[in-house]
């Protein structure tokens, strides 16, 4: 069976470096490019984590630096949660300075899909800054798009505001251009996320499974994403684990639109569910997850990052 061909559109961040090495470790994934936006941290520092995690993990996949703010919100970032330099927590070797691309990720994206002898699966586990210009520049890459997998976005409430999810919520204009595209879309949002749990007992478990594994366990100690003694949130490798194993998902098919001028929802994914606003599907909404099953999962997933 021939691997999937993918890029990854990431703001590493604690949980996108276990989501980047379930992809990049996965026999079934082919990652083709990683690109970068600002979102958890600054773009510096997410392409600089990026950069560092690829020579931890021994992976020679080319990289490219994308937008370093919002279309049009001001930008705030969730070191908060991460940490100020987003991976904060472990001793990373240099960075692979060399797989750094002097091209913009738009025309890097642009290039990697049209020269794909078959359509390409974008990952968007970050803002969606970077794939809204890409279909605002070049909207013949729509062609060659299989589907975009992304992590973001709530059926129900939010994480960074009453009813808005952080990825969508810091650019939100970009959230509507992607889900107005036209391209399919499969949304792992917040509400799978709070539920893709990883138990002490289970960090416990992943530290005995070599570098990747210790890695893990000593930024986890550093993430605040959840807690560390009742369960941390893997948010995006959500977006992996149905590109992977979509059974663990229950899945709609939906309208989604994005609130762009709510005085206290701006950013809020508005998932209709009932079908009130009587629109045509323009996504797929992973609405649920067997927790017990995606620990399951992870577990195994992670065991393989050797």
């Amino acid at each position: 069976m021939s691997k999937r061909p993918i890029i990854i559109d990431t703001d590493p961040g604690i949980d996108d470096a276990l989501a980047l090495a379930i992809a990049l470790f996965s026999e079934e994934l082919d990652v083709r490019l990683i690109t970068t936006v600002a979102g958890n941290v600054s773009l510096e520092n997410v392409t600089l984590n990026t950069l560092r995690l690829l020579n931890f993990y021994g992976k020679d996949v080319p990289v490219a630096k994308g937008a370093a703010e919002p279309l049009l919100a001001e930008f705030v970032d969730a070191s908060n949660i991460h940490g100020k330099t987003g991976m904060e927590g472990y001793d990373f070797p240099e960075p692979q300075e060399e797989l750094l691309l002097p091209e913009h990720a738009v025309n890097a994206m642009r290039r990697t899909i049209m020269e794909s002898p078959e359509p390409i699966t974008l990952v968007p586990i970050a803002t969606l800054t970077n794939i809204a210009l890409l279909f605002a520049m070049y909207p013949e890459v729509k062609g060659n798009i299989r589907e975009i997998v992304m992590m973001g976005g709530s059926a129900s409430r939010g994480n960074k505001g009453v009813m808005s999810e952080f990825n969508i919520a810091t650019d939100p204009e970009a959230a509507q251009m992607v889900f107005q595209s036209g391209v399919p879309i499969v949304m792992a949002g917040l509400d799978v996320g709070l539920k893709a749990l990883v138990y002490p007992e289970d960090s416990e478990e992943i530290r005995t499974m070599g570098k990747v594994g210790d890695m893990a366990y000593h930024m986890f100690k550093r993430y605040r994403g959840g807690s560390f003694n009742t369960g941390l949130k893997m948010y995006d490798s959500c977006a992996i684990a149905y590109l992977l194993c979509p059974e663990l998902f229950e899945v709609v098919e939906t309208y989604v639109g994005v609130e762009l001028r709510g005085a206290m929802t701006a950013g809020c994914t508005v998932v209709d569910l009932r079908g009130y606003l009587h629109r045509e599907p323009n996504a797929r909404v992973c609405i649920d997850v067997d927790g017990e099953k995606f620990r399951r999962w992870f577990k195994n997933a992670v065991s393989k990052c050797i």
